[in-house]
């Protein structure tokens, strides 16, 4: 089937380069080392005997905050060193940051398109001994390309999505070439590893290691820190409900979920962190439409007291979210069906709400809701009725909070699975 593959990659590629290209352009920040995309490598230095490279790829923002610690555990093994590649421009910024300017990693790269070509090529530069796919990066070319070398390739924190799932049981046969070639699997549940057991993987190849982004470590927030953040956003002392990781019907939903709770005269403030920031503009069209006050973070510090405040940068949701007392997760308003992740959240000891579209995290939606950590609504009408109801309860926001603590507390060591399962299959035990 890989002929198959390779035969269609490229007309549909071509197809779909006008939509991805006025995508980043829209995104930003892709000019920089776009030849690697096409399987240029970074100046790689000659491997040392007895060295393991690992080539590790996480997609974006998310899975390499969750990847630190094992990045760390390889970092203190003398017999091992990492080569990371990342898909977004944004992904790349945190990694060259928290990961290669502090020596963690080899190189930083962008991962190539999975056309022939160019996955050769950088497979012939990079040379390594184990690659290392976050979550849903299943790649069929650099699957083949591990195969026919030789070279264990391995799925962490590995996810099979609902979406997902219904797509590869269309595809038919041709599904198994998203899987065929991981020599291990480390699923983020039972339920992603019968899926992927159901896609031809040996259950004996699969070990259920847990959710990575569990033992995400959140940064401090000091209260200096927290009061310098809410003077700069213009939200003063005032109560904050916070929109995490927004898509796009979500802001003027939770616009009108704060005008149900008195608006301005509450003593509430709209903190909305959407998850592109490049929506700026609708953002702001809404807000100036709406009448009230409003601050972008990405234009400095404000002036004075604002009604909303958007932040719209990027790496900041983490220590945000500890300003916030009532956290929405985003992408699960409908029409989306994905969700983000209430994770953070739930975490940060914040009471959470959050709608249907939970697809992406429906085992951990499920577990907050039964935990009274987080309540569910269906639609942006019942939104407004929950914000309401919790706004008006301080002690149901405070045992919810205490509930999600509870909940991430319990739920943690998927880390340390991984670790110890990766350090069997670097023995060469895979």
């Amino acid at each position: 089937m890989l002929w198959l593959y390779r035969l269609l990659f490229l007309p549909i590629a071509l197809l779909s380069a006008p939509y991805y290209g006025w995508r980043m352009r829209r995104r930003g920040g892709y000019g920089a080392n776009f030849s690697q995309r096409f399987g240029a490598v970074p100046s790689l230095p000659r491997k040392r005997p007895g060295m393991r490279r690992v080539w590790l790829q996480a997609v974006s923002v998310g899975e390499m905050l969750a990847v630190a610690p094992l990045i760390e555990a390889w970092r203190r093994d003398p017999s091992v060193e990492v080569y990371l590649t990342t898909t977004t421009s944004t992904g790349y910024a945190l990694a060259e940051n928290r990961y290669l300017t502090t020596g963690a990693v080899l190189a930083l790269g962008y991962f190539p398109i999975d056309f022939w070509p160019c996955s050769a090529r950088a497979w012939r530069a990079i040379q390594p001994d184990v690659v290392v796919l976050m979550e849903g990066e299943r790649w069929p070319e650099h699957l083949h390309q591990a195969a026919r070398r030789g070279v264990p390739a391995v799925a962490i924190n590995a996810r099979l999505s609902d979406r997902s799932f219904r797509r590869m049981r269309r595809m038919g046969p041709l599904a198994r070439l998203l899987t065929r070639g991981l020599g291990r699997v480390l699923a983020a549940s039972e339920g992603d590893a019968e899926r992927f057991a159901r896609f031809g993987v040996p259950r004996e190849r699969i070990s259920v290691t847990g959710n990575l982004k569990l033992d995400v470590a959140l940064p401090e927030v000091t209260p200096a820190s927290a009061d310098n953040y809410r003077r700069e956003l213009g939200l003063g002392d005032a109560r904050l409900l916070l929109g995490a990781s927004t898509w796009p019907g979500e802001e003027a939903a939770l616009l009108q979920a704060w005008r149900e709770i008195g608006g301005a005269g509450s003593g509430w403030r709209l903190l909305l962190v959407p998850r592109h920031a490049e929506r700026r503009g609708e953002i702001e069209a809404l807000l100036a439409a709406s009448g009230v006050r409003y601050h972008f973070r990405s234009r400095g510090a404000a002036r004075g007291e604002v009604d909303v405040a958007v932040a719209d940068t990027t790496g900041e949701l983490a220590r945000l979210l500890a300003l916030g007392e009532l956290v929405f997760v985003g992408k699960t308003l409908p029409p989306h069906t994905e969700g983000q992740t209430p994770v953070e959240a739930a975490a940060r000891g914040k009471a959470v709400v959050f709608g249907p579209g939970t697809a992406n995290f429906r085992l951990i939606a499920r577990e907050l809701i039964e935990a009274g950590a987080a309540r569910p609504v269906a639609d942006a009408a019942e939104l407004a009725v929950a914000v309401a109801a919790l706004a008006a309860d301080p002690d149901a926001r405070r045992a919810a909070g205490e509930a999600g603590l509870r909940w991430h507390r319990a739920n943690r060591g998927a880390a340390a699975r991984t670790c110890e399962a990766f350090a069997e299959i670097l023995r060469g035990r895979n």
